[in-house]
């Protein structure tokens, strides 16, 4: 039997104002922002191959759902008015078949208890830093190890 897929849930607005390089898109406006931590995140979607959900407070009657790259497991929340993106969370958590699957990227420590007593996994901004970090650093390692590759075959052609 194979493990349920992880989930990464991310509370967008609070890990913008939590990192700097998020925050200081903000003077570009808040849309800079959020595509900024869509796109920052979405090499966990890629390199990781789990799902990532970045959910933020309302902005509707509704709760609308983006999906930036037109894949199913990476997709942008938007919650409806009258209920945070905390909520939302909260939720997802609790509705979860597998909430053990789960971590969630947040600051605010009630929410952290909340959807740790629900079987989730709390994550600070910084640990998701770290992680976006590691991810960018295997990147860039199987590129060098690819390009090393491509050199010494070539060398062994001429």
């Amino acid at each position: 039997m194979t493990a349920a897929p992880r989930h990464l849930l991310i509370d967008g607005y609070n890990v913008i104002h939590a990192i700097p390089d998020l925050k200081a898109c903000l003077g570009e406006g808040v849309e800079a922002a959020r595509a900024r931590l869509v796109s920052w995140v979405s090499g966990l979607h890629d390199i990781e191959g789990i799902r990532v959900t970045v959910v933020f407070d309302g902005r509707g009657d509704d709760v609308e759902i983006e999906r930036p790259s037109g894949d199913l497991t990476l997709s942008v929340l938007y919650s409806p008015r009258g209920i945070s993106a905390d909520g939302v969370i909260e939720q997802l958590v609790g509705t979860a078949v597998t909430p053990g699957n789960i971590q969630v990227v947040t600051r605010d420590n009630l929410v952290r208890e909340t959807i740790r007593a629900l079987g989730a996994e709390p994550l600070t901004p910084g640990d998701l830093r770290d992680w976006v970090e590691r991810c960018e650093r295997k990147v860039a390692r199987e590129l060098r190890q690819r390009r090393t590759g491509i050199e010494r075959a070539w060398r062994r052609r001429e």
